[in-house]
């Protein structure tokens, strides 16, 4: 999607393998899925028990004209700003690069490359 790969590109928004999700704000992951076709069905944030401050939310939208669905769900960080961001379209994981390194270091008989 252009919108996320402009975030990406721009260092917006960063994949961490091991949390299996994105550093982003997850204001701009909204804005570049509104900007990409997707309008709002649900947006919910939730407060933490101790705090004032929203410990996370979730957002999902679809397109009409093309009957996708994408999801985000973000974890603020305790230690601030960007939250973890899991993306969704269509029901599969909208991963970074990274995603594909295990798979392309195999070979097509099973063997390591």
């Amino acid at each position: 999607m252009t919108e996320l790969d402009e975030l990406r590109g721009h260092g917006r928004m960063t994949w961490i393998e091991a949390e299996q999700g994105w550093v982003a704000a997850p204001e701009e992951i909204v804005n570049a899925l509104s900007s990409g076709g997707f309008e709002e069905c649900k947006r919910e944030v939730t407060n933490g028990r101790r705090h004032s401050w929203p410990a996370g939310g979730v957002w999902h939208g679809i397109n009409r004209r093309t009957g996708a669905v994408a999801s985000a769900i973000w974890v603020n960080r305790l230690l601030g700003p960007p939250a973890l961001v899991f993306i969704t379209m269509d029901g599969k994981s909208f991963r970074g690069d990274t995603s594909n390194s295990e798979s392309n270091s195999k070979r097509e008989d099973g063997g390591e490359a």
